[in-house]
């Protein structure tokens, strides 16, 4: 399945998004087809969980930055909305 310094990187949040969600997309393939032993499924499952928790590590990073954007202050000179009105107003 994986080595030890994946499952390590995965623990750690070292692995990028994609990473993680590609494995995270193999696993859940590998443990919806079946035919595997009980341990085996155990694993699988116990690597989906670790890999989840990277991801959304990952997703509530991106979210707060989103968070952080949208309530930062405007750019200075943008006045836009500031008056409420439009050049088809003016004529």
């Amino acid at each position: 399945m994986t080595d030890d310094g994946t499952t390590a990187a995965a623990a750690t949040g070292t692995l990028g998004y994609e990473q993680a969600r590609d494995e995270l997309i193999e696993v859940v393939r590998q443990l919806e087809a079946g035919g595997t032993s009980l341990e085996e499924s155990l694993a699988l499952w116990e690597r989906g969980e670790e890999l989840a928790k990277v991801c959304r590590h990952w997703l509530e990073g991106a979210r707060a930055r989103l968070d952080a954007a949208l309530a930062g202050p405007a750019a200075p000179g943008d006045d836009s909305g500031a008056e409420g009105g439009t050049a088809a107003d003016a004529g």
